[in-house]
């Protein structure tokens, strides 16, 4: 057997200058096209980007998955300057822009060789529709693990603004989509026989009214973060509620999971010191709201092909 450490993160408004301040439209926020409106923008802060590459480190991954990256190029350049020795220890990238207004995307940085990369951000809600499933995409990429090949389907759903029962069925529709390509992928009904994950932000929690059972109560997968204890599940903290949840997702296919029986880890060093629930260490200069790496914690697990 071959062995992967693979993480998910939502780093929360990685852009190369610019972040979007709350309440603000992002179709009214950038002016034909690329030109952005300033006064409905802060400057991101190179502290907060060195401590969310600090968190980046700390996963230890082969392969990290992100959520919330403006580009590629911003992407590179994150990589190069707040991560050690940059592109000689995440050589290998994958970033396709996706269909977010704000201009956030999915994106892979990999110490393993990517050999297939794949977006599904074209899919559309029916035959007829204009609108796309995929509020990002569905980024389908392949990774080698020595002779094997592990593929991951990096998600990063519809948020819950405007109302979780509100806006659950386009979440309904994403997890349906994305089970659906799966399946095509590699056939059914013994579809987990064979190694993927499906991980990234899900923007909602296994609570009744949930819009995720399609895919995470699927005998095809395992939410791995299910083997802690509950009390020690929560990815993401929301301060204006005070509300700890998970929002962030591993699903390892049914053969990986047997085969990978350890447990995930939640890395909360980045997190504000207002989220006070942890009271672990954290980084160098992370502050009581800001500077920080993300709302999001890492997570990361150790799987075997």
């Amino acid at each position: 057997m071959v062995t992967a450490r693979i993480a998910t993160f939502n780093c929360e408004n990685l852009f190369a200058r610019y972040k979007f301040r709350s309440n603000v439209d992002p179709r009214t926020a950038i002016r034909d096209g690329w030109l952005p409106d300033k006064r409905r923008f802060d400057l991101n802060d190179d502290d907060a980007k060195r401590i969310t590459g600090n968190a980046i480190e700390e996963t230890d991954a082969d392969v990290v998955c992100l959520q919330e990256v403006e580009s590629l190029d911003t992407l590179k350049r994150f990589r190069s300057h707040h991560i050690h020795r940059g592109s000689r220890t995440y050589p290998y990238i994958a970033l396709v822009d996706g269909n977010d207004p704000r201009l956030i995307d999915v994106a892979v940085l990999s110490k393993l060789p990517i050999t297939r990369i794949r977006t599904h951000q074209h899919v559309r809600r029916t035959a007829r529709s204009r609108s796309y499933i995929f509020s990002r995409d569905c980024l389908e990429v392949d990774v080698a693990v020595g002779d094997k090949t592990l593929t991951l389907f990096v998600q990063h759903y519809k948020s819950m603004i405007g109302g979780r029962a509100q806006t659950r069925q386009r979440r309904m529709d994403q997890v349906a989509a994305t089970r659906s390509i799966i399946e095509s992928r590699f056939g059914t009904p013994d579809t987990g026989a064979h190694p993927w994950v499906v991980l990234g932000d899900f923007n909602d929690y296994m609570e009744p009214g949930t819009s995720l059972s399609r895919l995470v109560n699927w005998n095809q997968t395992e939410d791995v973060i299910s083997r802690l204890p509950e009390s020690e599940r929560w990815t993401h903290y929301w301060a204006r509620k005070g509300e700890y949840r998970q929002l962030d997702y591993i699903l390892l296919s049914r053969s990986l999971a047997t085969a990978s029986p350890g447990l995930p880890g939640i890395l909360r060093q980045g997190l504000p010191r207002r989220a006070h629930r942890y009271t672990g260490r954290r980084f160098r200069g992370v502050g009581q709201n800001a500077p920080k790496a993300s709302d999001h914690c890492p997570v990361v697990m150790n799987v075997r092909l």
